[in-house]
């Protein structure tokens, strides 16, 4: 018991002592003139500069919020911070890392797996995926020996891969709906015909470019299937690029088979295309009143971007809710203040435009050749 008192008042006077030293060890350098600091290493300067950067750049990204004495009137609109999410390439990857994931899980120096639908579901989300650097691209087994010389020839069955798809031919695809774009004898015919007052025939709408002194020579058709339109158009020497999505079918392989361009890209995506190039685009039935409104807001934005001025906006056979076309998309359509050539509603005859009381609308609108 003596021992360990004993031991305890030596750590106490040892610990008093200590800190008496500290003290005036502290207190003699602080009436004394500070030594010169040393030099800083150079790898410690770099690694501070590169610090400095990144804060500089998040700085940037980030900014951070004024003052509340001194907060600006002016808010972002609410439109640009939803198409933020929606347009910028690979803006929306962190949202669907599943997808992601599987996308990128493939055995590295060996061929890449069929999933063209995984990288279709991403970019349908906003997420364009990066190529995959270490796999090879599939081809098929058996090339065939000739491709199509004209863009209605029949389409030859072994010159794509159809492991994505339930139907393994075109003959089955056409079986299954002769509207798809699958069978050339329908397509031949497809935009030459008057069937009804929302049609506009290729030969009358080249002709009333003529009458008008327009030129068409490069176009862009938005959700235009298996091509069709540009492969009547290319009759006439006009170039027409296609943006199709597949979808469960061989969309954008058959465009290209018949000779033609295909944009393997999203509604929402801006068109890839410079400013003024285009005298001419054209809306299938991709585009719809399925589409926010704020996204056909920037859609039709960015058709004016890329159209000259003189050329064409078509509009064909548009459908939406009769109440909506009058409120919503009309007064949408004429924020372009484009001229009025063809303007025609008729109703939707089917089950579902019956249902919901939707119509048709087909519109060729040109833009003003100065502003």
């Amino acid at each position: 018991m003596g021992f360990t008192m004993g031991l305890n008042l030596l750590l106490l006077v040892a610990m008093v002592a200590t800190n008496i030293l500290s003290l005036y060890h502290l207190s003699s350098n602080i009436q004394s003139k500070p030594p010169a600091a040393p030099p800083v290493p150079d790898h410690l300067l770099h690694q501070l500069q590169t610090i400095r950067a990144t804060i500089n750049h998040l700085t940037r990204l980030h900014p951070p919020a004024p003052p509340s004495a001194k907060k600006s009137t002016v808010s972002i609109p609410s439109d640009l911070l939803l198409y933020a999410h929606l347009s910028p390439i690979a803006s929306s990857c962190k949202d669907n890392p599943d997808l992601l994931y599987q996308y990128m899980n493939y055995t590295p120096f060996s061929l890449c797996p069929s999933d063209s639908s995984v990288a279709e579901s991403l970019i349908l989300r906003g997420c364009h995926p990066l190529p995959r650097r270490r796999c090879f691209s599939r081809t098929p087994s058996s090339i065939p020996t000739s491709l199509p010389k004209t863009p209605f020839s029949t389409l030859p069955e072994k010159a794509l891969l159809w492991n994505s798809y339930t139907c393994k031919s075109f003959s089955c695809l056409s079986q299954s709906n002769p509207n798809m774009g699958f069978d050339m004898k329908v397509e031949q015919s497809r935009f030459l015909d008057y069937k009804s007052g929302l049609d506009l025939p290729i030969p009358q709408f080249i002709q009333l470019t003529k009458s008008s002194k327009s030129v068409i020579r490069l176009a862009l058709d938005i959700g235009g299937g298996t091509g069709t339109f540009a492969a009547q158009m290319k009759l006439h020497n006009v170039t027409v690029v296609t943006t199709t999505m597949n979808l469960g079918a061989p969309y954008s392989e058959t465009v290209a088979l018949r000779g033609l361009v295909p944009l393997h890209v999203p509604l929402q995506q801006r068109l890839p295309v410079f400013d003024g190039v285009l005298d001419l685009v054209r809306c299938g039935h991709a585009v719809n009143r399925w589409i926010p409104v704020t996204m056909m807001e920037f859609l039709l934005f960015d058709i004016d971007r890329v159209l000259r001025g003189g050329g064409y906006l078509w509009l064909d056979h548009f459908f939406s809710k009769k109440a909506d076309l009058d409120k919503v998309f009309q007064p949408l359509i004429w924020k372009l203040n484009y001229r009025k050539v063809k303007w025609a509603v008729e109703n939707k005859n089917d089950a579902s435009g019956v249902k919901n009381g939707e119509v048709y609308l087909t519109a060729l609108l040109q833009k003003p050749l100065s502003r």
